[in-house]
């Protein structure tokens, strides 16, 4: 099987306890929908490395607990703060991609209140998801799909409330 590393996961942020697990904080995107994971891709020196996961905790925040694999101390993993994570495509069941694809339809409103458009596809792009995002004029609009540029989510309503950079729009 083919491993892709083009889905963030987050960053790492810290050494958590002494026993060598790292805390991630990951992307809005994950924080009600972590993947089942037996390993992932560290960014080191510009590079991805794969990693295998021999322990992990969620305590339902926007943090993750990991544990690799042959790195049971601090002094092994502090070198990794910093580090952005990647998934590893296939070695979970359900790929955030394919689960995303409940996002389509969404409906998208900056933060001043103004109709975006909708969601009509999301695209995988290194290391980030882009939305793409049909205006009323038929206008296709690429957003990244990071958890700095959400400022709510509404599932029943199906709406994302967005804070985009201003002439991020107007590039596409």
């Amino acid at each position: 099987m083919a491993y892709e590393y083009n889905i963030l996961l987050g960053r790492i942020i810290k050494v958590s306890g002494f026993g060598g697990a790292v805390t991630i904080k990951i992307e809005k995107f994950f924080t009600d929908n972590i993947p089942e994971m037996g390993s992932v891709f560290l960014e080191v020196e510009g590079k991805p490395v794969p990693f295998l996961i021999s322990g992990i905790e969620y305590s339902g925040a926007d943090l993750l607990k990991l544990v690799f694999e042959g790195y049971a101390s601090n002094d092994k993993v502090i070198e990794f703060i910093g580090s952005r994570v990647f998934l590893t495509s296939g070695s979970y069941k359900n790929d955030p991609v394919e689960d995303s694809q409940n996002l389509i339809g969404y409906k998208v409103v900056v933060q001043e209140g103004r109709l975006l458009g909708s969601i009509s596809a999301l695209i995988p792009n290194q290391g980030q998801l882009l939305i793409n995002v049909r205006s009323a004029e038929k206008k296709d609009i690429l957003i990244p799909f990071h958890e700095h540029f959400i400022v709510s989510v509404d599932k029943k309503q199906k709406v994302i409330i967005m804070k985009i950079p201003e002439g991020l729009t107007e590039i596409n």
